[in-house]
């Protein structure tokens, strides 16, 4: 079975940075979409990130200039570089990807089980 896995994550001082990497295991015949969400306590899942199989990449507001999402394709990872980070930054992150097995299989969706992020002031 695929298994997708976030490291990267801890505790940072406002204003420092840390990269996240998401790494997927297990039998992948193709990747397509790869992105990153956030969650925090009592609020719902959000869009971070993300980034196509072409390289096109979108953000959230609240992270435009500061984080970079990236992807290395060959490795099945997935990268998120955070800088000049804020303590509203603080959250659960959650790494996604949308890929197939096999040949024959359609595309669905795979998490990782997330990883805490927390920035103190």
């Amino acid at each position: 079975q695929v298994q997708l896995v976030e490291s990267g994550g801890g505790l940072v001082q406002a204003g420092g940075s840390l990269r996240l990497s998401c790494a997927a295991s297990g039998t992948i015949f193709a990747i397509a979409d790869m992105g990153w969400y956030y969650q925090a306590p009592g609020k719902q899942r959000e869009l971070v990130a993300g980034i196509t199989s072409g390289g096109n990449t979108n953000y959230a507001d609240s992270v435009k200039g500061r984080f970079t999402i990236s992807r290395d394709s060959a490795k099945n990872t997935v990268y998120l570089q955070m800088n000049s980070l804020k303590p509203e930054d603080t959250a659960v992150y959650f790494c996604t990807m949308k890929l197939k097995r096999f040949k024959f299989l359609d595309f669905r969706d795979y998490w990782g089980q997330g990883t805490q992020v927390t920035v103190s002031s």
